[in-house]
């Protein structure tokens, strides 16, 4: 599960109000397969001056946006409820069903399948190759519009906020316009 996914590195930008305190790019390559979705998250710079969390065992969590965490917000085109996936270096990860902005669905649903993850650290690249289940996307669709993000922690605890664009005056990954990208979805 190493190889880079066909779809060229996607580079998040970071927001202007939380800017980072070292040099870094964070970039995401993603593909559709007839399996799920596909995300390489990449954070390139020093990683020594990052906080990382460390490798657990691989389960859910919450707060996960609280520290370093990539990532992936999820909508049908064109509707209101979204999907939102959070992915930790330490392999813990989350899945939160919205009816609308920032408008939790708590109904009762089927458990979402777990995301595989495969991580990758060296001095200057952090690595994180996520495989989504299709059974975990909102389905069915066709199309899906998406918004790649990030937070990143540094040593020293200031958090940086990354995504394909920002919105809003300050950081904000539920905003429906933060959702740019569109992404068909491969007819089974």
């Amino acid at each position: 599960m190493t190889s880079t996914p066909s779809s060229p590195p996607h580079a998040l930008q970071c927001h202007p109000a939380t800017p980072a305190g070292l040099p870094l790019n964070v970039s995401v390559a993603m593909r559709s397969t007839r399996e799920g979705l596909r995300l390489v998250y990449t954070v390139s710079g020093d990683m020594a001056g990052l906080r990382i969390p460390p490798a657990t065992e691989p389960a859910p969590a919450d707060g996960l946006w609280q520290h370093t965490c990539l990532e992936v917000f999820v909508a049908v085109e064109g509707e209101a409820d979204y999907r939102e996936f959070n992915f930790s270096p330490s392999g813990q990860w989350a899945a939160y069903r919205f009816a609308g902005e920032r408008q939790r669905d708590t109904s009762p649903a089927p458990d979402l399948p777990a995301p595989v993850m495969q991580l990758a650290i060296t001095p200057t690249l952090l690595t994180l190759d996520v495989h989504l289940p299709l059974a975990a996307l909102p389905l069915p669709a066709q199309h899906v519009e998406l918004a790649l993000c990030a937070v990143i922690e540094e040593h020293d605890g200031r958090l940086s906020y990354w995504a394909l664009q920002h919105p809003c005056e300050r950081p904000d990954f539920h905003h429906p316009a933060g959702r740019s990208l569109r992404l068909a979805l491969p007819k089974n």
